[in-house]
């Protein structure tokens, strides 16, 4: 029989555990847990290579792993915790976080090399995700992986696949299967102005006069002040006041920057880091300046390639012109989770953790990043920095329509002949919108509906289209612009399926980490999916998830339920 008894009075330490009868103590052969594959070892070492071991870059060195192998292959992940002194158990709660990651333990087959992902999102399944995921399926498999995801932000040229890491747009079956036999997955680069253009061309020259003193701070925060330049990314808190508060933090501070833009219907900030890369890129500097960052982290989405590799071969190029001295640059990688869109979830991810929001306060400007006061922005809030100041917030505020000032990038998908970025005034009506920006609405479709801040957003009939677009104005009918990313709605469109398209990319999103949002998507979709829907609980859920979740995603969650309930009783009806 093993002995164990308690510690005796006078501090002698108890009997040992033993075998029956051997009177020796029993030992193991080998260390408690997993044991780490010597080979294993050798190949994490061979690809992390001379890349520091910081637990910050968890996520970094797991998507090496990742794109080398296909998958996360278990004695792969041992031996990264090995490596980076980590505890097994913080490595797999990290990988088994993150959609774009694959575990596969020992016992499993590895996925196929090759996966196809199928944007499942809004305006992809009103353009017939569904019916080419089902198609998709039959083809491919089982020598490729076909699986559904989020959205991919080419909701203007829906629907929208993956192939490996390469986006392919307008995608039908023949098109996806053509693009596979001919290997066709790396991401395509666009035409960009590169550093060289972008300086030819008086790019740069703001930032080298706060550089060499010629400007002081208050001279660019002022004008971002006196224009009402807002955070875009959905929050909209004017920006001019944010960096103030960073600035007067006590040093050392730190920047960060959301390029996350998950929202499904969102693409603005992907147009931007496309289009014209170094006007956000001298924005972000100026801003990093600004308020003293020694550090500035920029988090790009997964599901961009083509502006990782963008910005790979762009930040280098200004770094040895000089003009990022004082900042170091460091670019991020995302691994597929909505809800790191959220600041402060952003941030728990750039430190290499699950992307769970943080309860506030602090704020992220007091304690953010590591620790330290961050200043967050997002990737149009830093585009437009160049233009207001050289131009004066004069300039900016001239614009806006409806008593209402400034421009807004509208990210605008769904039944409209002209989908797309559109640089419009601030307070445009969707109706003006639809009408001048988007060429109307598609043939054979009456105009029926909308969504004016993407999933989140809320959903508004055709007979509301007259409500300035802006932040402040759509709040008193229960909704919000958030990211502008407007989604237009016809009468070919069942209200029903749009409301659970939404709710179950909410669900799918979810964190986990509050029991309200956790639990409530969950029941909300089996809800929902009933033939006749319970209003009465529906409504419960939606006070209890609205008051009690921790951060936007559980507590806006409803507000697609909350609108289709108000506005189109009819829909409901139908079966």
């Amino acid at each position: 029989m093993n002995v164990h008894t308690r510690p005796k009075p006078n501090g002698t330490p108890p009997a040992r555990s033993v075998h029956p009868g051997s009177g020796r103590r029993k030992t193991r052969e080998t260390p408690k847990g997993r044991q780490v594959d010597p080979q294993a070892l050798d190949e994490v070492r061979a690809l992390l290579a001379d890349r520091p071991r910081r637990a910050d870059l968890l996520i970094e060195h797991l998507h090496l792993i990742q794109d080398k192998y296909g998958c996360l292959h278990a004695r792969h992940l041992v031996a990264l915790a090995n490596e980076m002194r980590l505890a097994l158990v913080e490595v797999y709660e990290v990988a088994s976080f993150y959609a774009h990651f694959d575990i596969v333990m020992e016992e499993e087959p590895a996925p196929p090399p090759l996966t196809v992902r199928v944007c499942d999102s809004l305006t992809c399944a009103m353009m017939g995700a569904e019916r080419l995921l089902a198609e998709l399926t039959a083809k491919l498999e089982p020598n490729i992986r076909v699986v559904r995801a989020p959205c991919m932000g080419g909701c203007h040229n829906a629907p929208v696949t993956a192939i490996g890491h390469a986006l392919h747009e307008h995608a039908t079956v023949a098109s996806v299967t053509q693009a596979v036999a001919a290997g066709e997955t790396h991401p395509h680069i666009p035409a960009y102005p590169d550093f060289e253009r972008y300086r030819a061309e008086g790019g740069y020259r703001l930032l080298a006069t706060c550089l060499d003193g010629t400007r002081s701070a208050e001279d660019v925060i002022k004008p971002l002040e006196d224009s009402n330049l807002r955070g875009l990314g959905g929050a909209g808190f004017p920006t001019g006041r944010k960096w103030r508060f960073v600035r007067a933090e006590p040093a050392p501070r730190l920047m960060a920057v959301n390029a996350d833009e998950g929202e499904p219907g969102t693409f603005k900030d992907r147009h931007y880091l496309e289009t014209d890369p170094h006007r956000f890129l001298e924005g972000m500097l100026i801003g990093a300046w600004a308020v003293e960052a020694s550090d500035v982290y920029i988090y790009l989405r997964d599901e961009y390639p083509q502006c990782r590799e963008i910005l790979l071969s762009e930040i280098p190029k200004l770094e040895s012109a000089g003009l990022s001295r004082g900042t170091k640059i460091h670019l991020r990688r995302g691994a597929g989770a909505y809800i790191c869109g959220e600041e402060s979830a952003m941030l728990e991810s750039i430190e290499g953790k699950r992307g769970l929001p943080r309860h506030k306060p602090p704020f992220p400007s007091q304690v953010g990043l590591f620790g330290r006061p961050t200043l967050i922005n997002n990737v149009e809030t830093l585009w437009w920095v160049r233009d207001i100041v050289e131009k004066g917030s004069e300039s900016f505020a001239a614009h806006g329509r409806n008593g209402r000032k400034g421009l807004r990038t509208f990210s605008v998908s769904g039944r409209i002949k002209s989908p797309g970025v559109k640089l419009a005034p601030a307070g445009i009506t969707v109706r003006e919108l639809i009408d001048e920006y988007c060429g109307g609405m598609a043939d054979g479709h009456t105009f029926k509906g909308y969504l004016p801040g993407g999933a989140s957003g809320g959903i508004l009939p055709a007979s509301m289209a007259d409500i300035p677009l802006d932040f402040g104005t759509l709040e008193p009918h229960g909704c919000f612009i958030g990211s502008a990313a407007v989604i237009v709605l016809s009468d070919k469109d069942d209200m029903r399926e749009v409301a659970l398209n939404l709710l179950r990319f909410f669900e799918d999103e979810s964190c986990g980490q509050c029991t309200p949002c956790r639990i409530g998507t969950e029941k909300a979709v089996h809800l929902m999916e009933q033939p006749r829907w319970d209003e009465t609980l529906l409504d419960e859920l939606t006070k209890v998830m609205t008051d009690a979740s921790i951060c936007g995603l559980g507590q806006a969650a409803m507000n697609p339920v909350k609108m289709v309930l108000k506005h189109f009783g009819k829909d409901l009806t139908k079966r």
